[in-house]
């Protein structure tokens, strides 16, 4: 019998007898499967006792709680909890693990993607009791066709290209070696590594960037988990996805692959860069037009006192006291600047 239900009609989650009213909460169950609540509901129990444990959060939520909207703070809530939540070194590998299985479930299932996704970062492999390997995609369910996914949000993680490799140096793991020994460990056919933008050491970025195919090796991705961007990760995936289904049925010039498919990231790089400048203006044209506005409101608001003024020849101290204030311009600035 399911613990958590919900009650359509008066937006209300129900735990037994007791009732939430809140719709961020009711919104955030409301779109899981009824089976799904109860792992939900104490997910969300230890979340909130890891944030409770934070004073700063709760400092920092009294002291903005009279300025912000109720919907602006539950989500600010949402957001300072999960970073606060992720930088404890003991969460943050699972947390990531987990958030990366549930945007490729979710990403297959939108794009109508038959592969799984398996979370294996607990289980032991084919190489005794290693475990490198947290996830496997098994591309259209067929366990002969897995992609590996590591994720590796660690800044002493260096990228360990096999040409600037000391043979004689100590065997500490490099995004090379993880991609390799992931592979080896569950079976794959090639493997991505994830690193995070905020933690990953400033030469893996430089080299990275975005994403970086290495032949034979296997994929480098830097995404972005703050902002929920894994925009990277589906670039990688994809074309992994590709190299899988094909890699049984042609033989491949090495070589060649490698070019095509670092000229293909270069482009989707350019791409991705032509957008950002796309919506920076975007919200320098909103800046623009908003400050038109304001100045079209304050010319009118003017003209309006002026009218009065040639009309009857004096205004009132209240008027002038009004127009002093600009309490109504400001009323319908503060309306118009929602629209922008």
């Amino acid at each position: 019998m399911p613990i958590v239900s919900l009650d359509h009609q008066s937006k209300r989650l129900k735990v037994g007898s007791y009732e939430v009213e809140n719709q961020v909460v009711f919104g955030f169950f409301d779109k899981l499967q009824s089976n799904e609540r109860d792992d939900a509901l104490f997910k969300a129990i230890n979340i909130g006792v890891l944030a409770l444990m934070e004073d700063r959060l709760s400092s920092f939520l009294a002291k903005t709680s009279n300025h912000l909207g109720t919907e602006l703070e539950s989500l600010k809530m949402i957001f300072d909890m999960k970073q606060e939540i992720f930088l404890r070194s003991a969460a943050k590998g699972l947390i990531a693990e987990e958030e990366i299985a549930d945007f490729l479930v979710s990403f297959f299932k939108d794009q109508k993607i038959s592969d799984t996704v398996s979370l294996t970062g607990a289980t032991k492999g084919s190489l005794g009791n290693n475990k490198t390997g947290d996830i496997v995609c098994e591309v259209d369910g067929r366990d002969d066709k897995r992609i590996v996914i590591e994720s590796k949000f660690d800044k002493g993680l260096s990228l360990g290209d096999i040409r600037s490799k000391d043979i004689f140096a100590s065997g500490a793991d490099t995004a090379w070696s993880q991609l390799i020994e992931a592979q080896a460990n569950r079976e794959g056919k090639t493997a991505i590594i994830v690193f995070d933008v905020s933690s990953v050491s400033n030469a893996v970025l430089k080299a990275v960037q975005n994403v970086r195919f290495v032949s034979q090796i296997g994929f480098c991705v830097i995404v972005d988990s703050g902002k929920g961007d894994y925009t990277n990760l589906v670039i990688a995936y994809m074309l992994a996805r590709d190299l899988v289904q094909h890699s049984s049925e042609v033989e491949l010039d090495k070589d060649f692959l490698s070019l095509f498919v670092n000229r293909i990231l270069k482009d989707l790089t350019d791409i991705q860069q032509v957008e950002k400048l796309v919506r920076s203006n975007i919200e320098n044209n909103k800046k623009i037009l908003q400050q038109l506005r304001k100045s079209m409101l304050a010319i009118e608001f003017t003209q309006g006192y002026l009218a009065k003024f040639l009309q009857d020849g004096i205004l009132s101290k209240k008027d002038l006291l009004d127009y002093y204030a600009g309490d109504e311009v400001r009323a319908k600035f503060k309306e118009i600047s929602l629209d922008v």
